[in-house]
């Protein structure tokens, strides 16, 4: 099956699962709540969203600088730095280090980038156990599952799902309350944690200036990750550089109004290498992994490098109404949503790829929300001409296209054709038969209510609008309290 007829199975699946709409309605209502009441506390909320822009664009605009400023001053700092191209090459730098140094179980803070390269099952099929330590990432790992949503990995789930899942996995018994079940998971978490030969985890920002790893989260696990084991590796995408330790007084707060509706998150952690001496925790070694994948091929793109600068938020996700529709299984990608949208195609190529891009009404949302101003709707609208000049139409849409030009280029054929289909409507609604098979739309209008067929065609209005009879007409379509200011007709 190919991903545009798994995302189509998918997505018919999901948009009529009223349960799960429901439960994914809900939870992003939450979100959005919180996040308007957040950014309501700020003054300067635009300017600073503008401001963010800039400096991504800089860093953005000149990678190849401040990653090398970031490789030099983490090797000062004792971190070793790896370069890996693709995902198999930072799979084998992480196999390797694993074997140097005997790994056998590995804890795991929330990481998009180690599901982007598959990192659980490639170590799980070498005898290694990777252990998820995000309580979000944790239940979907118990139910061999992928992450739902960038910020929010379980958001599918209601709390019901949840006891249901650690009854069966942990054993534990049903009608457990949320406190109670996060203390379960504590409990257990806390022992993976201890014996652990290695952590795993990404990073939200790389600061070039200083060498330093940054990650903001809200449980904790990410700082015990990178602290108890006595081996620590952090995988991350080259386009995370920011040029300066400043920066973060503005991406920290912006990432998490954004994101979590938070005015900052409740553990920020800025990792400047492994345990000195005389330091009481830390790791032994730190080894960053800076991943290529696909990234420089986008950054070569002047018109769509701009997607570089997406900070993980998942605010266009929740602004999204098909996402808000089918959720993020649906995707069959690690990176759902609008911006999802608008990278999959580019790491893993526009052909395959490029019905993502489809599935949007364009309605800019995703834009208005972003906390860095990325033009999303603009690049999908790109990614939908780069797809249709490349030869990814089917020899369908070809047609229908080619057969839509000519009727848009012909008055008369366009006039006689929309009253051919205005009549055929007008006999299935009138035969009880709209939404059936035999109705040209059935796909669209079997699930929806259909518009009432206006009595004239705009070109009709159009032409009649001078005439006395016409004003009449429209002047009984509106209120009475319209009526009194009502222009005279000439």
């Amino acid at each position: 099956m190919s991903a545009s007829t798994e995302f189509d199975d998918k997505a018919e699946l999901k948009a009529h699962d009223l349960r799960h709409r429901a439960v994914l309605q809900q939870n992003i209502g939450t979100y959005t709540a919180k996040v308007a009441e957040t950014k309501a506390r700020f003054l300067n909320w635009e300017p600073g969203r503008q401001s963010a822009r800039g400096r991504k664009w800089e860093a953005i605009n000149h990678l190849d600088r401040y990653l090398e400023d970031f490789e030099r001053n983490a090797s000062e700092r004792g971190t070793v730095v790896h370069w890996a191209v693709d995902g198999a090459q930072a799979r084998a730098l992480i196999l390797d280090l694993c074997r140097k140094h005997q790994v056998r179980r590995v804890v795991k803070s929330k990481s998009m980038i180690t599901e982007e390269i598959h990192l659980n099952d490639f170590l799980e099929t070498h005898g290694i156990l990777p252990v998820e330590t995000d309580l979000g990432e944790y239940i979907v790992q118990l139910r061999c599952e992928h992450p739902y949503h960038i910020v929010t990995p379980a958001m599918h789930l209601t709390r019901d799902d949840v006891d249901q899942t650690f009854h069966e996995k942990l054993g534990t018994p049903r009608g457990s309350v949320p406190a109670e079940l996060a203390g379960i998971a504590r409990r257990v978490l806390r022992q993976k944690y201890l014996e652990a030969d290695m952590g795993i985890t990404g990073a939200n920002f790389l600061v070039a200036d200083t060498g330093m790893v940054v990650i903001t989260e809200n449980e904790g696990n990410a700082r015990l990750c990178s602290s108890l084991p006595p081996l620590h590796v952090a995988i991350v995408g080259i386009e995370k550089v920011i040029p300066r330790l400043d920066d973060l007084a503005l991406f920290l707060p912006i990432l998490a109004v954004a994101g979590t509706g938070q005015q900052i998150t409740c553990y920020n952690t800025m990792i400047g290498g492994p345990r000195g001496q005389g330091e009481p925790d830390g790791p032994v070694e730190f080894h960053v992994i800076l991943l290529d994948n696909g990234r420089t091929e986008l950054l070569a793109d002047t018109e769509q490098r701009e997607a570089l600068h997406c900070i993980r938020c998942g605010a266009c996700l929740n602004a999204c109404p098909v996402f808000r529709n089918i959720g993020g299984h649906a995707y069959g990608t690690t990176y759902q949503g609008p911006i999802g949208s608008v990278i999959t195609p580019h790491l893993r190529g526009l052909q395959e790829w490029q019905h993502l891009s489809s599935a949007s009404s364009l309605c800019g949302a995703c834009s208005d929300v972003c906390p860095v101003g990325i033009g999303l709707h603009h690049h999908l609208l790109r990614n939908r001409r780069n797809a249709a000049r490349g030869g990814a139409r089917t020899w369908r849409e070809a047609v229908i296209f080619r057969l839509w030009a000519v009727v848009m280029q012909n008055e008369d054929l366009y006039r006689f054709l929309g009253h051919v289909l205005r009549t055929g409507q007008r006999l299935l609604r009138g035969a009880g038969l709209e939404g059936s098979f035999l109705d040209p739309a059935w796909r669209w209008s079997r699930g929806r209510s259909p518009p009432h067929m206006p009595a004239q065609t705009f070109r009709e209005w159009w032409e009649n609008r001078g005439k006395p009879e016409n004003a009449a007409s429209i002047l009984r379509a509106k209120p009475e309290a319209e009526r009194h200011n009502m222009p005279q007709q000439s």
